[in-house]
């Protein structure tokens, strides 16, 4: 049976590469693509079991990844370091055939991909209890990337250490990590010092080197620098998520489910936000996410940061588009890219 999986995996390769040979590489990647968007419902939609759906879904992306690497090498930024959230995201949407490469900031992402140097870049967005990633959505303003696909990650948190719990003296995480997980921190270890550090791999390497620390972090983390897991899922609201950008030159084509992302600025008069928002409901588009954002050196000015259903090409779209931006100073579409659901 082994070896009747092994063909069948090489076999499916090279019809692809066979296909890759009759129509532009491109076409070939898009349906790489596809696949990755539509396998994980197929896969919930034909597995009988007894492996769970989490299990093959694992298998089909990354043999997907590994024939999308054979039509074109393809090098993805991430906010780092290895096994951080924006890590476990990039393994999610692309496999582990692609080149992952971690950088320091936010803005090192857009700068990787601006500079040509990463085909495209993964950041974080919003997240369900924190909001808005203020840092993503200020680079936006600055830099002349695209929104072309997006991956929504439950984030779990766990504690992870190498003494037991009642041995903590410090734990470390990113500052959102510890938001997250603040009551079960002040319910369960009250006297530990929260100590804020920049990312959650890293809160793992300082546990697995200080005495009396612990770290708030991925299971994965703690399996690389070999911590004991002392308490899963901490996190306090259970239905914890990230949703992360894909950013590269260009929109994705339209697939039929899709979304587009804006950002506008308005007069500072009063009703000039409600007018705008008008325009959407006028042509019936169903605005799916708003945020502002201060303009540096500005008095009170703000940016607007939108998301609605359909594709920049619809012409619902283009429609509300248009007359918004005879309302606006300044009105950039920041992408648009297919509808998927969360991964798991």
């Amino acid at each position: 049976m082994d070896a009747e999986i092994l063909e069948a995996i090489n076999r499916r390769a090279e019809l692809l590469g066979q296909l890759a040979g009759l129509q532009p590489p491109e076409a070939c990647l898009r349906l790489v693509d596809k696949d990755f968007r539509e396998n994980p419902a197929w896969v919930g939609r034909h597995n009988t079991g007894p492996l769970p759906d989490r299990t093959v879904r694992a298998v089909f992306r990354e043999m997907l990844s590994g024939c999308r690497n054979l039509l074109k090498k393809l090098r993805v930024a991430h906010l780092g370091p290895l096994y951080s959230y924006s890590h476990l995201a990039a393994v999610q949407r692309f496999g582990q055939s692609v080149e992952l490469v971690p950088v320091g900031t936010i803005a090192a992402v857009f700068e990787e991909v601006d500079r040509g140097h990463a085909e495209l870049g993964l950041v974080p967005i919003e997240n369900s209890t924190d909001g808005r990633i203020a840092d993503t959505l200020d680079v936006f303003t600055r830099v002349p990337v695209r929104i072309c696909g997006e991956v929504e990650l439950p984030i779990h948190h766990t504690l992870l250490a190498k003494c037991a719990r009642d041995g903590i003296r410090e734990v470390y995480s990113k500052p959102q990590a510890l938001s997250q997980s603040r009551n079960w921190l002040a319910k369960h270890l009250p006297s530990a010092r929260a100590v804020e550090v920049t990312s959650t791999s890293m809160a793992a390497e300082l546990a697995s080197e200080k005495p009396g620390a612990a770290a708030i972090a991925s299971r994965q983390a703690g399996v690389h620098f070999g911590l004991n897991v002392l308490a899963e899922r901490i996190e306090d609201n259970p239905d914890n998520s990230t949703r992360f950008s894909i950013i590269g030159k260009e929109s994705a084509e339209k697939t039929g489910k899709d979304k587009t992302a804006i950002m506008f600025q308005l007069e500072n008069r009063a009703g000039a936000l409600a007018e705008s928002l008008n325009i959407f409901k006028r042509a019936r588009v169903n605005l799916t996410w708003i945020e502002s954002l201060p303009i540096p050196g500005s008095d009170r000015a703000y940016l607007f940061f939108v998301e609605m259903e359909g594709h920049e090409t619809d012409l619902p779209v283009r429609r509300a588009t248009a007359s918004l931006a005879k309302k606006t100073l300044q009105l950039k579409t920041l992408g648009s890219f297919p509808v998927v659901p969360p991964v798991e």
